[in-house]
């Protein structure tokens, strides 16, 4: 029989064991069943293992040959039918002939020891089966536990045990034992237990469980794992201070972990050498092997290798006895001239000189991009390489991604979202600002997410960053924030093409309704959306939030109140005026606040406001200023009687006119009532208060340089200016009326402001 090939042994054994002959007492022939003896002549007489037969037969190999093999000496894992028909079911088979062959016989094999183990020789620990991991053809490890029993991968227990072949031994065993992953090993074995919980914890920015589970031949597989035991990170726990886990913050416990994998390779013990450097997720770490396998660490600690080349299907795992950390010495400077990932970062800070500045007492967080993210830096803006970009704008732009002061990712992630200064200059030679939002990751501009994070220096901490950050405009600014997104839909709507404008040199001064004051101003106008204002009117109103120059908080906190001009067109096509007021925060036209001042870009300067500023009107500018509050309460005293001009109606109204108005201010209606021997406005008959007041009102709109020399008609009557001296002299006489304040611009006039009543 030993000259049979092995399924016509099957055949065989399998006719003889289930053949019975019925004969009567003196018939002369008799059956002789011949005793099993291979592992493959027991699998066929055993009941409960036929499906493992099928099986055997069915995959690639014939597996039924190498387990019918005499010489052989093996040790067989045999799943039961039960085991099998589970098995088929959770993996959605309906039977063994749509399980992929190469699928199967991996399978198969991966309950295949070489050697004869009986159970009491086997012991906690590895093994190896003849199934292999695909990249390298390394045989998988097995996991055997034997503290309660013997279980297997921790899902498969032997449930009768030494099986005696003359080829091996055979335990039957209750599931199919699935082929295994890395975090499968990592699961499996309660030594790695606590690295189990850091790579599960819920706060972490990468998903190390997806990742570990990714099949072999599918980018990032295979890995390499230095797996620190149980014990290691108890001892890490000591070393830090800490009583768990918990203790340590995310960024760091990230920066662990990923040091200890490294992807895209399936390193096997035997191909490292003395000094190799092992490039990880986290950074360079190298490893020795005289004297016994070690890795040590940017801080010169050194990890044990205990246990090596435990084989999985989408990598290797080496189990170390020291938790290997980041590097937590040094300078930036020289933290980046010693990651291999930085090296056009090192290459971009010697250019532009700043080693020196890296490598200084004052502490910096520097967001440091990689080489890929440099690469790609290049190409968008037509560099052909680092030599070509102008030392002066690479200085600028690496200094972009430099803060001073040490700002860990936590601090980040607890504020969420904000603005933050950068050492680069930006308009009006200011610090350029920054702005970060930590909604998904941490991300900076709305471009560069941090890939690692809170890399320790001594003068300060590194982010790696995925894109260089470029010098941002205001534009770009505003597209960054998702506060000011309806701002941007409301810049791309409008006319003029204003992202193209505010894209250009500048100098702008911008003042930025958040997204609630577009929501407020189109619920006040009766617009249903964006879409329903007209664009021309759109425009408008958008250009009187942007004035010429740089105009910062301090600036006008500093002026206390007064006028500027913005961008927007008034009456006469003469630049609309915008007043501002600091007496309690900052405000401009009485109507909108600065909730966020100082966001720093390349060509200007953007301050957040809560409201969206309309187009104003003369009754604006004398109701927002303190200055003309008498001169608002005297039209609206004239208009309670029969004045000839209705007059807070008409100074309000965007369509009417254009008028010139000469606004008194409160002092000057003082000494109005001081002349007329009045204690209040009130005691002045409307009718007199109403010709006073067309005293101040001209037909057209005038400014200053086109006020006549000589005659001007007021509604009221004939007064006369001094062009040289700015001087009004009325129909009595009385001169001195000299206005200070001259071209306030409206939409429907324009206000010069005196400090005497014509009359």
């Amino acid at each position: 029989m030993k000259t049979l090939t092995a399924f016509k042994r099957i055949t065989v054994l399998f006719l003889a064991t289930v053949f019975v002959l019925s004969c009567s007492d003196d018939d002369e022939i008799k059956v002789v069943e011949k005793a099993p003896e291979t592992i493959t002549e027991l699998a066929v007489v055993t009941p409960e293992l036929s499906t493992l037969v099928e099986a055997l037969l069915v995959a690639d190999g014939n597996l039924a040959a190498v387990l019918d093999n005499p010489s052989a000496s093996l040790t067989v894992f045999a799943p039961t039918n039960d085991a099998f028909a589970r098995f088929l079911a959770a993996n959605n088979f309906a039977s063994l002939d749509d399980v992929p062959k190469p699928v199967l016989t991996q399978v198969l094999l991966n309950h295949v020891m070489s050697g004869e183990n009986f159970s009491g020789s086997l012991s906690t620990g590895y093994g190896k089966t003849l199934a292999t991991e695909a990249s390298s053809g390394a045989n998988l490890s097995i996991f055997i536990n034997t503290a309660g029993g013997v279980t297997l991968n921790n899902t498969s227990s032997v449930t009768m045990p030494d099986i005696d072949a003359t080829n091996g031994v055979i335990h039957l065993v209750d599931e199919v034992i699935g082929l295994p992953s890395i975090l499968d090993f990592a699961t499996t074995n309660d030594d790695f237990s606590i690295l189990v919980q850091a790579l599960t914890r819920s706060d972490l920015t990468f998903d190390y469980v997806s990742a570990l589970s990714t099949p072999s031949g599918s980018d990032p597989a295979p890995f390499t794992i230095f797996a620190p035991t149980n014990e290691a990170f108890v001892n890490l726990l000591g070393e830090l201070g800490a009583s768990g886990l918990s203790d340590i913050d995310e960024p760091t416990l990230k920066a662990t972990l990923d040091l200890h994998a490294v992807a895209g390779a399936n390193v096997v013990s035997s191909a490292l050498t003395d000094n190799m450097m092992v490039g990880t997720l986290g950074g360079n770490i190298t490893a020795n092997v005289s004297g016994g396998a070690t890795l040590t660490d940017a801080n010169g600690r050194v990890s044990n290798i205990q246990v090596v080349d435990v084989q999985a299907t989408n990598g290797v795992i080496h189990v170390i006895d020291k938790v290997v950390l980041p590097y937590t010495d040094g300078t930036i400077a020289a933290k980046v001239s010693s990651n291999a990932n930085l090296s056009s970062l090192l290459a971009a800070v010697q250019a532009a000189g700043l080693v020196d500045v890296l490598n200084g007492a004052t502490e910096y967080t520097v967001l440091a991009p990689t080489n890929e993210a440099f690469a790609a830096f290049l190409a968008d803006n037509n560099f052909a390489d680092l030599g070509s970009v102008p030392t002066d704008i690479l200085t600028q732009v690496l200094l972009n991604h430099v803060i001073t002061g040490t700002v860990m990712s936590g601090d980040l992630v607890a504020s969420g979202s904000g603005y933050a200064n950068t050492n680069a200059t930006g308009a009006g030679d200011m610090p350029m600002s920054i702005f970060y939002d930590t909604s998904n990751g941490v991300m900076f501009n709305n471009s560069a997410m941090v890939s690692s994070a809170d890399l320790a220096a001594t003068n300060g901490v590194i982010h790696i960053i995925d894109k260089v950050i470029g010098l941002p405009s205001v534009v770009d600014h505003a597209l960054a924030n998702p506060s000011f997104s309806n701002l941007v839909a409301a810049l791309g709507a409008a006319d003029g093409d204003l992202v193209s404008v505010l894209s250009g040199n500048g100098p702008f001064t911008v003042l930025a309704p958040v997204n609630d004051g577009f929501t407020s101003f189109l619920a006040d106008n009766n617009f249903a959306s964006l879409g329903d204002v007209p664009t021309d009117a759109l425009s408008q109103v958008l250009l009187n939030h942007v004035f010429g120059g740089t105009t910062f908080s301090t600036d006008l906190v500093s002026a206390g109140s007064g006028y500027s001009s913005t961008s927007a067109t008034g009456a006469g096509d003469k630049p609309m005026s915008i007043y501002f007021n600091t007496s309690n925060g900052v405000q401009f036209n009485g109507v909108s606040t600065v909730a966020l001042p100082d966001v720093v870009a390349a060509n200007g300067v953007i301050h957040a406001v809560d409201k969206v500023i309309g187009l104003p009107t003369i009754a604006t500018f004398a109701t927002s200023n303190p200055a003309l509050s008498i001169l608002v309460e005297t039209l609206a005293y004239a208009d309670t009687g029969m004045p000839t001009v209705p007059y807070i109606t008409t100074v309000s109204d965007a369509a009417a006119g254009p008028f010139t108005v000469f606004a008194p201010t409160n002092g000057a209606f003082g000494n109005l009532l001081t002349d007329l021997g009045a204690s209040a406005l009130t005691d002045i008959p409307t009718g007199t208060v109403d010709s006073v007041l067309l005293m101040h009102i001209v037909s057209g709109n005038i400014q200053s340089d086109g006020l006549p020399n000589g005659t001007v008609s007021t509604l009221g009557g004939d007064i006369t200016a001094d062009n040289t001296n700015f001087t009004l002299t009325n129909s009595n006489g009385t001169s001195n009326i000299v206005t200070s304040l001259v071209d306030i611009q409206a939409a429907n006039g324009v206000v010069h402001v005196i400090d005497r009543v014509i009359r």
